[in-house]
């Protein structure tokens, strides 16, 4: 591409992506259970879809440090949403499953949140939908390596 053409579509693309990931934000914040954050949701919703998973291997997939990775686990086991499991073999390292009530906040948040956005999405036709998140997927993709 085009030096030029790449920062405009850099500076669209920031312009953009702040606009609705405020909005979104907004959307989500309004849709959670007391005392449950966004990110406290993404972690539960990480831990159900793929299994037990180590505190190493949140902060790794959100990109974020430990020590974040840690405040959000110790929240959510302060709630009784996971459980930690030491390994069988290596008693250093620690599992985290959801218990029953984390499996059930988190197939409520994933009811709400399909409302909540079910509208938005629903202004696209099914073609542009799936082009769009087909991009997005591509994006990920390609940020992920």
């Amino acid at each position: 591409m085009e030096p030029q053409f790449l920062r405009e579509l850099i500076v669209r693309y920031q312009d953009v992506f702040f606009s609705v990931n405020s909005k979104l934000d907004a959307v989500l914040k309004d849709h959670m259970p007391d005392g449950l954050t966004i990110d406290q949701y993404a972690t539960l919703r990480y831990i159900r879809d793929n299994g037990p998973c180590t505190s190493s291997e949140l902060a790794d997939i959100f990109c974020v440090g430990k020590s974040s990775i840690t405040a959000i686990v110790n929240r959510l086991f302060e709630k009784e949403l996971i459980e930690r499991v030491p390994h069988k073999k290596d008693r250093r390292v620690t599992h985290l499953n959801l218990t029953e009530e984390g499996s059930r906040v988190t197939n409520d948040m994933e009811e709400r949140i399909q409302r909540a956005l079910a509208p938005y999405l629903d202004q696209f036709e099914a073609e542009e939908a799936m082009a769009f998140i087909n991009t997005f997927e591509k994006l990920a993709r390609v940020l992920h390596g």
